[in-house]
């Protein structure tokens, strides 16, 4: 009989084989929770990377990038209605082919548990943050109903970490099927809960994706102009 308990990859599910020796016989071990394979697929964000949007410009034409902004930031910056609410995003991986796949199974597929590979690096991440509200980019009471749970809500919560639901969302069109221009022109997607203390906070918004940062960057606005001090986001990939 094996006295190691068989752990199996929480997105192939695949047996991952334990490494045998002292150690792992007289310490208690994290439980893992992707097998070599799967882990070996998550590219993470390292190196040089736009100063605001974390986009890393390791594969980045030169031609796309002013400085230490990348040409999607400059412009945002460089329009008034938008300029200086996002002060910095925050990203864990490169949105490559796997993780596509993961997220969309975790947030479409309703696989939940799958919230608990990127929690540990949430929490480790936000505590160098060191916001005083961390407050999940919410969906309409459609895609909620839809999917049975907020994808950012919950890695926060298997972190740990107390979500603050000061966000409501009053636009329920999907993001992911506009052009950049669509998205910047369309009208304010959220709005703040009545009984939210905002005032000079230092708040953390908390999504699954930056695409072109115009969720982001709508919630920030919001959140701003209603006295917070600072917006900064987070996300599991970029």
């Amino acid at each position: 009989m094996s006295i190691f308990q068989e752990d199996r990859c929480l997105y192939c599910h695949t047996t991952i084989v334990p490494v045998i020796g002292w150690v792992a016989l007289f310490s208690k071990e994290k439980e893992p929770l992707l097998c070599p394979a799967c882990e070996g697929k998550l590219e993470k964000i390292e190196g040089e990377t736009c100063r605001i949007c974390a986009r890393p410009f390791h594969d980045l034409p030169e031609s796309f990038r002013d400085g230490d902004l990348c040409h999607d930031c400059t412009r945002w910056e460089e329009n008034l209605e938008w300029q200086g609410f996002l002060e910095k995003n925050h990203s864990l991986y490169v949105y490559n082919d796997f993780l596509k796949e993961l997220i969309a199974t975790y947030k479409f597929r309703g696989d939940y548990v799958l919230a608990k590979i990127f929690a540990e690096h949430f929490k480790k991440e936000i505590s160098r943050i060191v916001p005083d509200l961390l407050v999940p980019i919410p969906l309409s009471d459609e895609r909620l109903y839809e999917r049975g749970f907020n994808q950012a809500a919950a890695v926060l919560t298997f972190a740990g970490l107390t979500p603050a639901g000061i966000l409501t969302r009053i636009h329920s069109e999907k993001q992911s099927k506009k052009s950049r221009a669509e998205r910047i022109h369309i009208p304010q997607v959220f709005k703040i809960n009545p009984d939210a203390e905002i005032e000079g906070k230092k708040i953390l918004l908390i999504d699954d994706i930056y695409t072109t940062g115009s969720t982001l960057r709508h919630g920030a606005k919001l959140l701003k102009e209603a006295g917070a001090e600072s917006i900064q986001s987070f996300t599991i990939s970029r």
